[in-house]
């Protein structure tokens, strides 16, 4: 593994509707902790529903995952309280990100948070230009990136749905959704 000084992180964002975006976030952080790198993942909207990613994660020792959200979807009952939860999950990415003990961190589902306007993409766009550490790998996933986080991302990937398990009435299934 390069030395953090020897090493150029990349801003990574996965978006669009197509299921896959937080699944590949997952593979790059299961394979920097396979290189040795420290990984840090937070999730804004999983809350505490298991899964097997996060079980995954506890049998190694270098990834440190965060799912404090309260599931909060699309059809919220209660909106300011997804507000709260969403600015509070964002303070902890920041704190993480500013402690440097981390050489990947994930912001699992955070462009949700962009589309809703809870976060503006011109807030998180400027964190990740003035305070990403220069060898700090981040990954962004969830549906409606904003312009401003895609530009400044190094790589975008925009997720196409062709067909979906539950469009033929296939419930969210352990191992592929969850």
């Amino acid at each position: 593994m390069k030395s953090r000084d020897r090493r150029t992180g990349v801003v990574v964002v996965n978006t669009g509707e197509g299921k896959g975006k937080s699944s590949s976030a997952f593979g790059m952080a299961f394979r920097a902790a396979g290189w040795g790198m420290k990984v840090c993942v937070i999730q804004f909207i999983k809350g505490k529903w298991k899964t097997g990613e996060q079980k995954a994660a506890e049998k190694f020792g270098n990834i440190e995952w965060h799912a404090p959200g309260d599931g909060f979807t699309w059809d919220t009952k209660n909106p300011e309280q997804d507000i709260r939860t969403s600015r509070e999950i964002w303070e902890l990415c920041k704190a993480k990100v500013r402690s440097h003990d981390f050489d990947m961190v994930v912001f699992d589902e955070i462009n949700y948070c962009t589309g809703y306007g809870w976060i503006s993409g011109e807030e998180i766009a400027g964190f990740i230009r003035s305070e990403k550490p220069k060898w700090m790998h981040l990954i962004l996933t969830g549906r409606n990136a904003s312009p401003e986080v895609v530009d400044v991302a190094d790589t975008v990937t925009e997720m196409k749905m062709i067909r979906h398990a539950f469009e033929q009435g296939i419930k969210a299934t352990q191992g592929i959704e969850f």
